[in-house]
């Protein structure tokens, strides 16, 4: 097994976790699209993913870590984080476009930056990081002004993007702090531990909003079908991706800053802009992008 060199990681860890943040985000929009149940469809993707990883330890593929209860109590906070997080981005997906969620997600690093330099030990960013902090702000408000649900609902509109921002910025900073201080020792640990320990409140969530009964008259909705064909592809590419993510998250992750990872994480959706405007009907006006 070759050797990466401390630059070489940290590239293939970007492209990865870039590959796989980039796609997710359109997959489960379709995914809703279809199956408009987010903390099921959510808690599906994370049940996938610890069959896939158990099933590849027990065919003797990858090692993985014990559950010890000295590793469950530092994850309990991140993962109230990232369940509390993903809540809120299928939500933010269920009531605005790609693109305002993208938007949102890009305003992160600036929460992160102080978060970075007052509890993670990081130097506060220089005048030109600042400079480009300001730009995602004001970049932002040009969004902002140009959205039609902004200009129609106000800020009401905004409650669930916002909401999500806020989330992800405090899981960047606590997942940076547990990648130092836990001992882990192998890529699977932190995905166990976070899928693991984020299974039950997905579940939770979805009773919070009454997704049970909802998807049983979905399901009897129609005598032809259960689950619409087209939403089974989206639903096993989506857990795969979100295997993949778990991976090459806490992979990146752990070589470089957390606001150079929520910054990387704000660049790929580039990406998922690009394949949302040629798939999907659903953006904001072309005045948005002239910014």
């Amino acid at each position: 097994m070759f050797k990466l060199s401390p630059k070489q990681e940290a590239l293939a860890s970007i492209i990865s976790y870039s590959f796989c943040s980039g796609t997710l985000v359109l997959l489960n929009k379709l995914t809703l699209y279809h199956l408009p149940f987010p903390s099921l469809v959510v808690a599906f993707q994370l049940l996938a993913c610890l069959v896939m990883i158990y099933s590849a330890s027990f065919a003797g593929y990858i090692s993985v870590d014990p559950l010890k209860w000295e590793f469950i109590k530092p994850y309990l906070l991140y993962t109230f984080f990232f369940s509390t997080g993903v809540y809120c981005n299928m939500r933010s997906l269920n009531i605005a476009n790609v693109e305002t969620v993208i938007v949102f997600r890009a305003l992160t690093p600036v929460i992160v930056a102080f978060l970075d330099a007052l509890f993670l030990g990081r130097e506060w960013p220089s005048t030109r990081s600042w400079v480009g902090l300001l730009t995602l702000v004001v970049g932002a408000y040009g969004y902002a002004s140009h959205d039609e649900k902004f200009q129609t609902q106000g800020y009401s509109a905004y409650f669930w993007p916002t909401l999500y921002t806020i989330i992800i910025a405090l899981e960047m900073a606590y997942g940076k702090r547990i990648v130092k201080s836990v001992p882990l020792e192998t890529r699977s640990g932190p995905v166990i531990y976070t899928n693991l320990l984020g299974f039950l409140p997905m579940m939770m969530l979805a009773g919070v909003g009454n997704e049970y009964s909802k998807f049983w008259d979905f399901w009897w909705s129609n005598a032809d079908y259960r689950i619409p064909p087209a939403s089974i592809p989206f639903l096993i590419m989506g857990s795969l991706v979100g295997t993949g993510i778990g991976y090459s998250g806490w992979w990146c992750r752990s070589v470089v800053s957390a606001t150079s990872f929520t910054l990387i994480g704000v660049i790929n959706k580039c990406l998922t802009i690009l394949l949302n405007v040629a798939i999907w009907d659903k953006h904001a006006t072309p005045g948005t992008f002239d910014r």
